[in-house]
């Protein structure tokens, strides 16, 4: 609970930097992966763009809904889920017919089997202190045979300076240090906290929550994106990983 009440004031605060930081990279109606850049029209994760006309996909932590709009241009029937009140009224200032719905992923007001697809690019998962709670809901709430797939950080950045130059470059702490990051007020509340697990656990939570794990992607730094976000960058991306996405099956 602490870390959803900090994560939820962090992004209200912050929506309107973020949108305008980043948010001629996300457009209003593409679907990027991650700061690589990788765009569902190549990646596919979903399918293909053809088939997904017709299905009802849930977008978690879908910000301002710019994924969203573009599994309706496809003709999908999307619902963009958020935390952050701020972050949907982007969305809404956006436009487009999605609907939008403020909620905890830990807790979706779905009825059971209610999507065919479900995703999440940087959405929920890396913010919750139990991801195996989530999953377990989106497993709920999808149909047997549905997917869900979903980015995060790769679990290896943790180990590195989330720095984009060439102090990100050297291991400064544990890989296996669970230890959350936490920033904190003046009197000592969580304003933002950010759960680490390893790639092995996040596999382990992927079988937990009831899925089968199909694939993990790992994005290559792409020539064209001279961008730095955050602590992505090209040096760094030519180098480790940035990103880690898994794609799973209810079966």
């Amino acid at each position: 609970m602490e870390s959803s009440r900090a994560n939820r004031g962090w992004w209200d605060r912050n929506a309107d930097d973020y949108q305008i930081e980043h948010g001629t990279f996300l457009g209003d109606d593409r679907f990027v992966w991650c700061p690589e850049g990788l765009d569902e029209v190549e990646a596919e994760l979903l399918g293909p763009p053809e088939d997904l006309k017709g299905k009802d996909v849930l977008e978690i932590g879908a910000g301002a809904a710019q994924c969203s709009r573009w599994l309706a241009a496809q003709g999908a029937r999307p619902v963009a889920l958020d935390l952050s009140h701020r972050q949907l009224q982007h969305a809404l200032r956006i436009g487009g017919a999605v609907p939008l719905v403020e909620a905890d992923a830990s807790a979706l007001p779905f009825a059971d089997g209610s999507f065919d697809l479900a995703c999440s690019a940087y959405g929920a998962l890396p913010f919750v202190a139990d991801p195996v709670l989530v999953l377990r809901e989106v497993h709920r709430v999808l149909r047997p045979g549905g997917r869900f797939v979903f980015s995060v950080t790769h679990p290896l950045r943790w180990a590195f300076p989330d720095e984009p130059g060439p102090e990100g470059l050297s291991v400064s702490a544990s890989y296996f240090d669970r230890t959350p990051y936490v920033e904190q007020d003046e009197d000592g509340r969580a304003v933002y906290v950010e759960h680490h697990r390893t790639l092995g656990d996040r596999v382990r939570d992927v079988v937990a929550g009831g899925f089968r794990l199909v694939d993990v992607v790992e994005p290559e730094w792409p020539a064209w994106n001279t961008q730095e976000w955050g602590g992505w960058s090209p040096l760094r991306g030519n180098l480790i990983p940035g990103t880690a996405i898994f794609v799973c099956e209810r079966d």
